[in-house]
């Protein structure tokens, strides 16, 4: 059942040249490499018609070859129905460019073991592994339409009529739309609409790992976030695509939390939240890569988002030695979105961006912003929670932002700390030009301090 070659190993481009001239040393990425050893999905019965639920197949695939040593693990053209899937140590996950791995809308397949769980199983996951890749010219669907609420006023009637024509429940006088008890048949896994939204799973979720390999493939229509990595050390993300409607829910493209060792490169964003992010949680036991730390973000495309590149809104450890350049935003809400809140922050060091090139931006080009707050669907203004201690007080500091281009945004650069704190503080902005539609800047400078070098804000004309 196993296509047994030499074992020889299976390396990743040499990404060295990437960083050269970099403003601040940051510690490079190493190969990945993978036993040149390979066993195909439809040797352990998958099939790829659509029809046939393949999760099996596909695990016992990953699971024998792991045991092995490793490999590549072969999906081949086709259309692969499967439910979650579990990567193992030294595997490759090898998409043909014609194949389509698909998620199936039963959400009984992603139920956790753990009966505290309070999320389901993310779509593809792996716990403390060394070494896995998903790579190829393939496409990976999670099927989100299945779980995301949606929010009537992003939505056209067209687009409203079809939603509510698979089911579903309205709330709020009929601005909001859950996937509940729909025609489908496949049955709910909550007491609640709201409470099942809140169990929304990752479509690639990984914790605690080392050496992850990310190429060529396209990540779409994920449930909740597309490409999250967690607490994680030696990740490369090359060429990949990421993709889901503008008004998905929380759909957020790549987040990296609590990573060390990353590059980020040639790849296109079109997502429904935040574009590239970074963000730090509260400190996990048991690991060293807490923060984030060690980061490269370059030659990449965002179309739409909330933000083409983003901090936040948590940044609890830190966020240290960060350089994105040459980079495309074309349609994003905002461009450069720095975000937190008292309980989420953290303090930045060390961060340089360079050579960004935006258009058609819908609000600010550059914005920080201290008072954030995460407004799940269905939430109200009284949902939020009241600040009871001045804990994990957010600090954006050390940045500095040159050759900029922006043709067309709302505001130039907007900035706010918080009143009597030191929130946003050393922030050079230089060699930038911004086109603006209604105001240059809006900067308060009482709790935010940026200096502004050679910076021109040009009101559009048009």
């Amino acid at each position: 059942m196993l296509s047994l070659l030499a074992i020889l190993p299976a390396k990743a481009d040499d990404y060295s040249r990437y960083y050269t001239d970099l403003p601040v040393d940051v510690k490079p990425v190493t190969p990945i490499t993978f036993p040149d050893r390979s066993a195909s999905v439809t040797r352990h019965g998958a099939v790829g018609d659509g029809v046939t639920l393949c999760t099996q197949a596909i695990q016992h695939t990953i699971d024998s070859l792991s045991a092995l040593g490793g490999g590549r693990v072969e999906i081949p053209m086709g259309v692969w129905l499967t439910g979650p899937i579990e990567l193992k140590d030294n595997i490759n996950l090898s998409l043909d460019k014609n194949a389509i791995l698909y998620f199936s809308p039963d959400r009984s397949l992603y139920i956790e073991d753990n009966p505290k769980a309070s999320r389901v199983k993310a779509c593809i996951s792996a716990l403390r592994c060394t070494n896995i890749g998903i790579t190829g010219e393939g496409m990976i669907d999670g099927n989100g339409a299945q779980w995301r609420p949606v929010k009537r006023g992003k939505v056209s009637d067209t687009e409203w009529k079809d939603f509510k024509s698979m089911g579903g429940v309205e709330r709020q006088e009929g601005s909001l739309w859950y996937p509940w008890e729909l025609k489908s048949g496949y049955g709910d896994i909550a007491k609640t609409p709201e409470k099942q939204e809140k169990m929304r799973n990752d479509l690639f979720r990984v914790n605690h790992c080392e050496n992850i390999l990310l190429t060529g493939v396209t990540f779409q229509n994920a449930p909740k976030f597309h490409v999250h990595p967690f607490n994680s050390r030696n990740i490369i993300i090359d060429g990949i695509t990421v993709r889901c409607p503008w008004n998905a829910q929380n759909g957020d493209a790549i987040d990296l939390s609590d990573c060390h060792q990353v590059i980020v490169v040639n790849s296109t964003v079109d997502c429904g939240d935040d574009g590239i992010c970074l963000k730090s949680g509260e400190r996990k036991e048991g690991t060293d890569i807490n923060g984030v730390a060690d980061v490269l973000i370059c030659d990449n495309t965002v179309y739409h988002a909330h933000g083409g590149f983003v901090i936040g809104s948590e940044d609890i450890c830190g966020i240290d030695r960060v350089v994105v350049r040459n980079c495309r935003f074309s349609g994003t809400d905002t461009g450069l979105r720095f975000k937190s809140a008292i309980g989420r922050g953290g303090k930045t060091n060390d961060l340089f961006i360079s050579n960004i090139m935006m258009a058609d931006i819908r609000g600010e080009a550059i914005i920080f912003e201290c008072s954030y707050a995460d407004r799940p669907a269905g939430s109200k203004d009284s949902d939020r929670p009241e600040v009871k201690e001045l804990r994990n007080v957010p600090e954006f500091t050390d940045i500095h932002i040159s050759d900029v281009i922006c043709r067309g945004c709302k505001t130039g650069i907007a900035a706010s700390g918080i009143a009597g704190m030191d929130c946003v503080h050393d922030i050079d902005v230089t060699d930038c030009t911004i086109v603006y539609t209604a105001k240059p800047t809006a900067i308060d400078t009482a709790t935010a301090r940026l200096t502004l070098t050679d910076v021109r804000l040009i009101p559009d004309k048009k």
